[in-house]
């Protein structure tokens, strides 16, 4: 019982860090990387897709994406879509491809950015703080009920704890390393 509370917590701190890999992936940088637009979602043929679904994404230069899509009748989608995201870039459409150039970022977005990787960093550590208050409530239950023994459940706080601060650890470390990578010139 407690190796499946401890295993269900882990699982879930795991799905919480690999979920903030993936936001800071689409988080704007100096330089132009495909992750800004691959889950950009695109309205096609009355459902929402993944740009990464419909198109092919490839790096141009140091700040030029190209978006090759597969069916041509979406590249109007396409283009709609990201003008209305929070990019703020406008597509530029070249027969079957089109091409994003991305601006050098002021020295003023790049601070709004850092505080948004901050905010997102803070969000997955409550809710990694979360999944541990959740996992320690059914650890106490457990040693309410008499279904495992004190030591064993201090035991599995101890554990539970490690895998805590494990996964802050790594949430420190990735928002550190994407703040670094948008102040970057």
């Amino acid at each position: 019982m407690l190796d499946e509370t401890l295993s269900d917590a882990k699982q879930r701190m795991t799905d919480t860090v690999d979920a903030l890999k993936r936001e800071m992936s689409g988080v704007r940088t100096g330089r132009a990387a495909t992750g800004l637009v691959d889950n950009l979602k695109i309205e096609y043929f009355g459902s929402e897709m993944p740009l990464n679904q419909l198109a092919q994404i490839n790096v141009g230069d140091a700040r030029l994406l190209v978006i090759q899509p597969w069916d041509k009748n979406a590249i109007d989608s396409i283009a709609k879509a990201i003008q209305n995201s929070d990019l703020s870039i406008s597509p530029n459409i070249d027969g079957a491809i089109i091409r994003l150039n991305l601006p050098p970022l002021t020295e003023e977005r790049r601070r709004d950015l850092v505080k948004t990787v901050k905010a997102r960093g803070e969000e997955s550590k409550v809710s990694i703080r979360s999944v541990r208050r959740d996992a320690q409530e059914t650890i106490r239950m457990i040693e309410k009920d008499g279904d495992a023994s004190q030591d064993d459940c201090q035991r599995a706080q101890k554990d539970l704890q490690k895998l805590t601060d494990d996964s802050v650890a790594v949430i420190e470390a990735e928002s550190a390393a994407k703040s670094e990578e948008v102040m970057q010139v």
